[in-house]
Parts: structure tokens; sequence; C-alpha cells
């Protein structure tokens, strides 16, 4: 597909006016400022549209779409306990699927390629996501507060099934992470476990840090005053590729062992403001060189997947937490949304508009109220754009949204299967 006089976002994330991209299977082929002599087949006609990697969402829960709206008004323990276990405990693999579909719809709408995900019924997420066409890098979440026998546990067994079966699935659009939910869930010699059964394997690790106060007040109660981040380096947890989930509590001694460690922290901002959790300080962690990326956790905690929406956000945020407008640039917040997560999931050749990395792109429309006039196109995509700019969202080469159209899934069936499921769980209360 060759995209012709269009504006890019290019690899150093400058904008670019006028130029041709053309794509080879699942790769960019031809970027220039001069029309290609090759044929790239169907042509694109980029005028009045900007092209730009896709997001990379590093923290969501997929198949929470189905309590989207559900358990309103609640700080992060009461909303769990009385709200969110509940619900989940009555799930079944149906709904999954049907749920994780919806959430695929909805990303490719707002521009998401891929996002790294924790949950269950992994069997059943990952026909939802190879139907949609999207990427993912999938974990079965670990819960284990009683330390049970781990060979007992029906969570330990899928994690491995897991491993073994999906990592690398349908040409890597599927990689595998393991996961431990988080320090409050899971005992220390289960922790271990994993993070050595992880590194055995050569997966990556997806895990919640710091998400509250009174989860980190907790931990050092329990680990004679060492924080998450502090606890979960001393058990190996962090030596392999890791994304840190939401990382509001902590302090500088924790970013230098996530420094030390490469982790990748998954910034949370919309889920933290309405559960109250608190606000992650972005400043501070690019200042250490850690890898900040961001993610929209569900939309039992957002309520929506839109990427513009989050960015926007998460840039505010960081110039209230450090009192200073100045920082958080958009090539930093750009960056962080695209590049930043295609990393944080081992996608080395993903989340840049360049020669050779796979074509994971978005084209947003400039010719729109909110995006005019233009002074500066960096500072209109991260505080002016909507997700509902989003016209097309291509996924290794090949169009999965297109100006309304879903190309991979139906639409209509998927709506009427989730609320079928929605409205049965909820008459089994």
């Amino acid at each position: 597909m060759l995209f012709k006089n269009i504006c890019i976002l290019d690899e150093n994330f400058e904008i670019k006016e006028k130029m041709f991209l053309g794509t080879k299977g699942d790769k960019i082929d031809y970027i220039s400022s001069n029309e290609p002599t090759e044929s790239y087949g169907e042509t694109y006609d980029g005028k009045g549209k900007l092209l730009m990697p896709g997001f990379y969402n590093a923290h969501g829960h997929s198949p929470m779409s189905l309590m989207r709206g559900y358990g309103e008004n609640l700080s992060l323990q009461n909303w769990l306990t009385q709200k969110i276990f509940p619900f989940e405990d009555k799930l079944y693999r149906k709904a999954v699927y049907w749920a994780t579909q919806l959430t695929m719809a909805e990303s490719m709408r707002y521009g998401i390629v891929s996002t790294t995900d924790m949950y269950y019924f992994i069997d059943d997420m990952v026909r939802a996501i190879v139907r949609s066409g999207e990427k993912c890098n999938i974990s079965r979440a670990l819960v284990n507060p009683a330390g049970e026998a781990l060979d007992s546990l029906e969570c330990v067994k899928e994690m491995k099934e897991t491993a073994m079966t999906y990592h690398g699935f349908k040409n890597d659009k599927i990689l595998v992470d393991n996961s431990i939910h988080a320090e409050y869930t899971s005992d220390e010699k289960t922790v271990r476990y994993i993070a050595d059964y992880t590194k055995e394997m050569g997966l990556g690790m997806h895990v919640h840090v710091s998400e509250t106060e009174f989860e980190t007040e907790e931990c050092k109660k329990r680990h004679g005053g060492k924080t998450p981040v502090e606890y979960f380096a001393q058990v190996g947890l962090f030596d392999t590729r890791t994304t840190a989930a939401h990382c509001v509590w902590i302090n500088d001694n924790d970013r230098d062992i996530l420094k030390e460690k490469n982790v990748t922290v998954a910034s949370n901002p919309i889920s933290n403001l309405k559960l109250a959790s608190g606000i992650c300080n972005v400043p501070k962690l690019y200042e250490k060189g850690i890898n900040v990326a961001i993610g929209t956790d569900s939309v039992a905690s957002n309520n929506n997947l839109d990427f513009f929406e989050e960015l926007k956000t998460f840039a505010l945020l960081g110039k209230m937490k450090s009192k200073d407008p100045s920082l958080m640039t958009p090539k930093q917040v750009l960056y962080s949304a695209t590049r930043a997560g295609a990393l944080s999931q081992g996608r080395e050749d993903c989340g840049l508009l360049k020669e050779k990395f796979k074509a994971d792109m978005i084209v947003v429309d400039l010719d729109v109220p909110n995006m005019q006039p233009v002074h500066n196109t960096a500072n209109n995509l991260v505080y002016s754009a909507s997700g509902k700019d989003v016209c097309l969202t291509m996924v290794d080469g090949r169009v999965l949204y297109k100006d309304g159209e879903y190309l991979t899934l139906d639409l209509e069936s998927i709506m009427f299967e989730t609320n079928y499921a929605k409205n049965k769980i909820l008459g089994m209360f």
C-alpha cells in the first residue's frame, strides 16, 4: 500500500509534510519526499491527514470491558473486593471471548495496535485477538496469597501452557509474558518461583507495582520496610524484561532500581485519577532515563480506550506533578505512547515509521475543527486530538479499521454477545 502526499511523524518524532510511504508485506518498505517508481498496490491519498506509529497500550485487562461502568465511585481496594472480584468469579470462557473482541474493536478504533494484557481464560483471549488482527503481549496473572502448593494451582498450569503454546504465535503477533498480579496477592515463595521460571523460559514479566499508598505501606510492614520495588528486585522478579504498571508511590531509591534493572514503567494516568490512587511522577522517571510507556488499564477503571485522551492527561499530570509547565514535551509524550510501549513488549522493530520496521500505523485526520489552525502539529496531536480523529489503523501492513468500518470484526454481533454475557453474569448474583 502506498500513502501519498501525507504528513508523517518520522522516526525522530519530527513532522514532515508531503511524504510518500510504501508498505510491502508486514513491513514499511519506502519513505521519501519523492514518489517511488515501484508500485505498492493500493494508493491512499493523504491530503489533510497524518501518518504516525500506532499506539502500544502498555497495561490492560481486555475482558474487563464487561465491567465498563460497573463499580463506580469506590477506592481501589473496595472496588476490587466489593465489585470486581465477585463479578470475575462468575466469568466464563465465552464471555471472555466476546469481551476481548469488543476491546480489540475499541482498540483499533482509537489507534491502538498492540496491548500488554494481563488476565485469564487465555485460549479464548488469543482466539479473539488473532481474529481481530491486533497484536498482544499476553500473560496469565498469578494470584496465590495463601501460599498453596504451586503444582496444585490452575493458574500455574495455565501460565505454563500459555508460554508453551502461544509465544511467537501468528508470526509474533502474540507474545507471552508471565505475570505476578501484585505483591499483595502472592506469597514470596510463589514470586521467587515465577521469577526463576520466567528467566528460564526467556520471557518478559508484567506486574502491578505501588499503585496505591496503602499497597506500598502494607508491603513495607510485611517485608521489613522494603517497598514493592525493593522487594521485587530482591526476589529476582526484575531480572528479565519487565513492565511495571502504575509505580505511583515510589521513591528515589525505587527509581534507581528500576533504571538499573531496565524496567519499563507503564503509567496509567486516567485509571489512577479515577480510583484516586495518585499521580505517577513521570518527569522524575524521564530524568532517570527510565523507559516510560502509557497504559489505559481496563475500561472498568478508565472507562474507555481513547489513547489521545490518555496522552493529554499523561502530559498534563506530569506538568502538574513537577509544577513545571515546560516539562513533558510532545516528543517525549508521543515516544512514550509508541516506541516506548513497543520496546516494553520486546518488539524491537515496531513503534517507529522507519524502513524495515513493522507497518503498525495509524492515520489521523488533521482536517477537522479541533486540529485547526496549526501552529505546531505535534502539540495538536497531544493536546487537541481525539481518538475519533483516527481514520485508519494498520497492523503488520493489514488495514483493520478504516473510516468507521471494522474490517476484521462483526461489531454488531460482538456488542450483542457482550451485553448478553454481562446480563447473564449479573443474573447469577
